[in-house]
């Protein structure tokens, strides 16, 4: 691994060698400046993975640097470090950008601790732009955003099935993507110029979802004055996709039964059989088992539906995720507005993180959509979040005000403390490590910043622990 390089800033010569030495001491590649004219210089000369920056220079201040570094470097942390510290001053910087707030002396430790953090939240900011631009590349998949490792296994799936006639069954809550996942599928394969045909099934009465699939012929019913081509014919040589399977009648159970087997069909009121060459791909947010032990599914279709199985995770259980979906959502929202760019203020995606959003994807995009109508300012901030979603930031805090400052330092600790539990599939051991504390003191940080395991996470911990046991 290349060292990291550091440029530290500071007119006290004495203290900005000896600093200098111990962090070269600890393996860092460093660069000093002594005033911000020689620091811009250094940072327009050569680039650098951290910078720490005392305040009051002799020839200026420590914001000017940070200014700087926002405009032209806005992915390197900038650490700021004064001997003068108060509130108003702290929150400020962490308002201006700046990554972490130091006040001297300056303990070893502390300082080191505060790199390493700035330097885990650059290499996940890069890891999530590189691994984006991996899977754009390799799937195709720009409509779907996503790192956690649920949907990297989608995406290993979804490149194994794409290409053969195997029946799919996508499962998952509703607003988690299922439909964009079918047309992926349809895209990755080699039907992917012919006719995708998609069919919300919970959207039609049963008396017209039969004639919708398969089609009719004139005088087949009051008010069919001429045939009629169904979806499943439009689809032929392509993809059709059933949304919301588990509405479907006992009576078209049976028929889809015969199509997926034998891939024939009467159109309603005729006689004539149909073949067809239709890839099918279905989809379902409610428990398919348990409709079967109610008796409201046939079992037989179950198993003919169920070969291949994408499970899609909520959106609560892949945190990490949402940086990145808020990203490709508020670039697409503003574009098809017509209105500039906007960004996420530090408040506004902690809150994003923490909430639970029980409709997943798609309550997250409207959120944002309506973000972006209500907000004037270039930048979301808490006020232009829905009031559940702002309330879900600290619920250890009453109100923001009692506390500005615990509030501003916990919000880019939090988000660290979620993406490296994430990266590491929650594993609290190799979590502490990776952040430099011990595991005692990384329980004690998810308590106080209301950070909760994922329900699918525990299950597997639990799992993992009880084979070891056998």
């Amino acid at each position: 691994m290349p060292k990291a390089a550091l440029l530290l800033v500071d007119d006290d010569r004495h203290l900005l060698q000896a600093m200098a030495n111990w962090l070269r001491e600890q393996g860092y590649r460093v660069d000093t400046a002594a005033g911000v004219e020689e620091s811009l210089r250094e940072l327009t000369r050569r680039s650098y993975d951290v910078a720490v920056v005392d305040v009051r220079l002799s020839d200026g201040d420590g914001f000017e640097i940070l200014r700087f570094c926002r405009e032209r470097y806005p992915e390197m942390p900038v650490i700021l470090v004064t001997g003068y510290g108060s509130v108003d001053l702290a929150v400020e910087a962490i308002r201006a950008g700046a990554f972490d707030f130091l006040t001297k002396p300056l303990i070893d430790e502390e300082l080191q601790v505060a790199i390493e953090r700035a330097l885990n939240q650059k290499r996940v900011v890069e890891e999530n732009k590189n691994l984006k631009t991996q899977l754009d590349l390799r799937y195709g998949l720009d409509a779907i955003v996503g790192r956690d490792h649920r949907m990297l296994r989608v995406y290993d799936m979804i490149e194994a099935v794409a290409d053969t006639k195997a029946t799919v069954l996508i499962t998952g809550e509703s607003g988690t993507g299922k439909s964009l996942i079918a047309r992926a599928i349809h895209r990755r394969s080699s039907r992917r110029d012919k006719p995708f045909v998609e069919v919300a099934c919970g959207a039609l009465p049963e008396t017209l979802l039969e004639s919708e699939l398969f089609g009719h012929v004139a005088g087949a019913f009051t008010g069919a004055t001429g045939d009629k081509i169904g979806k499943f014919k439009q689809a032929d040589g392509g993809t059709i996709f059933l949304d919301e399977i588990g509405t479907a009648s006992p009576a078209l159970q049976v028929k889809l039964l015969r199509v997926l087997q034998d891939y024939q069909f009467e159109p309603v009121g005729s006689t004539e059989t149909i073949t067809v060459d239709v890839r099918v791909i279905l989809a379902t947010n409610e428990d398919l088992q348990k409709a079967v032990q109610e008796g409201r599914f046939r079992r037989d279709l179950y198993y003919r539906i169920n070969v291949i199985n994408i499970e899609l995770p909520p959106l609560r259980e892949r945190v990490s995720d949402i940086p990145l979906l808020a990203e490709h959502f508020l670039k697409r929202i503003c574009e098809e507005m017509g209105k500039p760019l906007k960004s996420l203020s530090d408040e506004a995606m902690a809150a994003l993180q923490a909430y639970r959003w029980p409709g997943n994807v798609r309550e997250l995009q409207n959120v944002l959509e309506r973000a972006v109508l209500l907000g004037r300012k270039p930048v979301i901030t808490l006020e232009d979040l829905p009031p559940d979603v702002a309330a879900a930031l600290t619920p250890g805090l009453s109100t923001p005000e009692k506390a500005p400052l615990k509030q501003a330092l916990q919000l880019p600790e939090r988000q660290i403390i979620l993406q490296m539990l994430e990266m590491h599939n929650w594993n609290r051991q190799a979590t502490a490590k990776a952040l430099g504390i011990n595991r005692t003191t990384l329980y004690k940080k998810m308590k106080r910043l209301g950070i909760e395991e994922p329900e699918s996470a525990r299950e597997k911990s639990e799992q993992h622990g009880a084979s070891i046991c056998r």
